[in-house]
């Protein structure tokens, strides 16, 4: 694992420079640091959907996920490790399906919102997927756990669904779109 910190600021990178997880010093705009800062910024997002009223079981699912996306960030953080493993991906996909289970199809598009939990959830939604597309524009350069980006995939579609049954919680709605020529009329 990597060094405790006892001082916040090292100094080491205010020429624009960043270690990585096995030692290596890359640029702080390059795309793995991209890649790992995004996971990073996705995890906060899942961490404000947790600080709001949620069913134990989304709260115990989320919680999953905001460790495995720090096992994600570690493997993006140091080139050669592989710390997600394909049932993790398996575990989104249970967790999809029992979400998605009682939820009506979907007929029209959704707008982000039905309530604060929902809205935040949408928020990590979208987050989700820039953070796949980095993972995928640094897989272009090198190589990449193919369980990372498939874990990527599967976590928005997760967060789009439990959006979906937040929004529906307690009686809400979701909030459909409606087309700008019926919006006028």
């Amino acid at each position: 694992m990597g060094n405790r910190l006892s001082k916040i600021y090292t100094r080491t990178g205010d020429k624009g420079t960043t270690g990585l997880g096995d030692g290596s010093r890359v640029d702080k705009d390059s795309l793995r640091v991209e890649a790992y800062g995004t996971v990073d910024e996705l995890n906060c997002a899942v961490g404000l959907v947790l600080s709001t009223e949620l069913p134990d079981e989304i709260r115990s699912c989320l919680t999953r996920v905001q460790h495995e996306l720090f096992d994600l960030g570690g493997e993006l953080c140091m080139p050669g490790t592989t710390l997600i493993p394909d049932r993790y991906v398996e575990g989104l996909e249970q967790s999809l399906d029992a979400f998605n289970e009682d939820l009506p199809p979907l007929k029209d598009f959704i707008l982000p919102g039905g309530s604060e939990a929902a809205s935040r959830c949408h928020l990590a939604r979208t987050i989700a997927r820039r953070a796949e597309r980095r993972v995928i524009s640094l897989a272009h350069n090198e190589t990449v756990n193919e369980a990372t980006i498939r874990y990527l995939n599967r976590l928005s579609d997760l967060l789009f669904v439990i959006a979906r049954v937040l929004a529906r919680a307690d009686g809400g709605a979701e909030v459909i779109w409606i087309h700008g020529d019926q919006r006028l009329s």
